[in-house]
């Protein structure tokens, strides 16, 4: 991998770090500062919502503008928003920070990072081992926020089973070491079923999974559960992410990468305004349950679509 290559996983690893410990304090922070759970709900939505906008904003003059000034720019807005997070609890203010500074309530990039860094991953490296390089550069952002999950999970925690900071701190750093797990063992499965295979029918059974969370009677058995749901989560994000820049042309990456990311994150968006209705009786557990039944009919309908399209090493490897 080349020297950029290297550069990429740094800055994913110092981001991911603040990323992490954001997403499990974020909920119950608000909650201190006085916000109603209506509130955090927006401010969720509004995060999630600025980051696919800036998204679309940045990646569409990325290629012609310079990735490298636009990553630079992305990072100001980000450091100038954790800045009103910390000394404002006024939630008009904390609305517009979240909107135009990518504040993740998810643990995960949501702004335009990812996308141009996956569209300068693909030059640092070949075919043969650009599946591998996407999943190292994963394992650097789930490592680097040891802490990672999204904090309407942290949250229901919280309300659910009084789960404390330190126990939720404890229980979310094993779920991703679980995940790195995960992370590791994509690029040989892949090589041996598939990019397509792998990221679906890894990722099925881990949506199963989180439909079983909430119907766990205790906190000891919905963690022993989520634990596994993550051991078997992370396989699909490598592989989606390397499928996706192989069969897509060179220069369409940045732009494909952030329609994908847009996408994702415009969907996610609209689940917060809900927070407040799902969070009411914890004891449902309806953001597992919306959740895992969303993602197995994700996971059904891009395999219909996309069964028959091949990364360029897959067709090497049929011919």
């Amino acid at each position: 991998m080349s020297r950029d290559g290297w550069l990429l996983f740094i800055t994913c690893g110092v981001r991911s770090f603040a990323y992490g410990f954001l997403s499990v304090i974020l909920g119950l922070y608000l909650d201190a500062v006085g916000l109603s759970t209506a509130a955090i709900g927006w401010i969720f939505t509004a995060a999630l919502a600025g980051g696919a906008m800036m998204t679309i904003l940045i990646t569409a003059i990325a290629d012609s503008f310079g990735r490298k000034t636009l990553l630079i720019v992305g990072a100001v807005l980000m450091a100038a928003a954790g800045w009103i997070f910390a000394v404002s609890g006024d939630p008009i203010f904390l609305t517009i920070a979240a909107i135009f500074g990518t504040i993740s309530p998810s643990g995960k990039d949501v702004g335009p990072f990812l996308s141009i860094e996956q569209a300068i991953l693909p030059q640092t490296t070949d075919n043969q081992h650009r599946t591998a390089v996407f999943s190292a550069y994963n394992l650097v952002g789930s490592f680097a926020g040891g802490f990672i999950v999204q904090s309407i999970v942290a949250y229901w925690f919280y309300l659910r089973f009084k789960t404390d900071l330190t126990a939720l701190g404890a229980i979310f750093f094993g779920t991703n070491l679980l995940a790195a797990v995960s992370f590791l063992a994509a690029p040989a499965i892949a090589r041996r079923f598939g990019l397509l295979n792998t990221m679906v029918f890894t990722h099925l059974p881990s949506n199963f999974l989180i439909l079983l969370v909430p119907l766990m009677p205790n906190v000891e058995l919905a963690v022993v559960v989520l634990m596994i749901r993550h051991l078997l989560s992370q396989m699909d994000v490598p592989t989606r992410q390397s499928y996706t820049m192989a069969v897509v042309e060179p220069d369409e990456r940045a732009a494909s990468a952030g329609i994908l990311s847009v996408a994702r994150n415009a969907g996610a968006a609209l689940a917060p305004l809900f927070t407040g209705a799902i969070l009411t009786t914890p004891s449902l557990g309806l953001p597992f349950l919306l959740a895992g039944g969303l993602k197995i009919i994700y996971d059904l309908w891009i395999f219909a679509v996309f069964r028959n399209v091949k990364p360029p090493e897959e067709k090497t490897q049929a011919g």
